[in-house]
């Protein structure tokens, strides 16, 4: 069974840092494109990283620059890193991989505005 759980949430505070972790199980993990989703209450989720089986990322225009996801295939982890942070970076954020065409989701960790 494939599972995803995330960590490192916390408190935003204007222009601090915050590096989320997602740990993986049950699959190949180094074969695996994995992305970070956020979502606020009422709106839909929203992608804000992915990143290749071969290292590669993207990023929206909303956190290009500021957010850095990276991987490290000998631990399963998947890492998310948030600079410059601002309160509408405040949001559930959430891990992601596909298994067979479907979504596989982590728990979530809750980034919080501090003010």
């Amino acid at each position: 069974q494939v599972q995803l759980v995330e960590s490192g949430g916390g408190l935003v505070q204007a222009g601090g840092s915050l590096r989320l972790s997602c740990a993986a199980s049950g699959m190949i993990f180094s074969t695996h494109i994995m992305n970070w989703y956020r979502q606020t209450p009422g709106k839909q989720r929203e992608l804000v990283a992915t990143i290749t089986n071969y290292g590669s990322a993207n990023y929206p225009d909303s956190v290009k620059g500021r957010f850095t996801i990276s991987r490290d295939n000998a631990k399963n982890t998947v890492y998310l890193q948030m600079n410059s942070l601002n309160t509408e970076d405040a949001a559930v954020y959430y891990c992601n991989t596909q298994w067979y065409r479907s979504d596989v989701w982590g728990q979530g960790t809750q980034v919080a505005d501090s003010s």
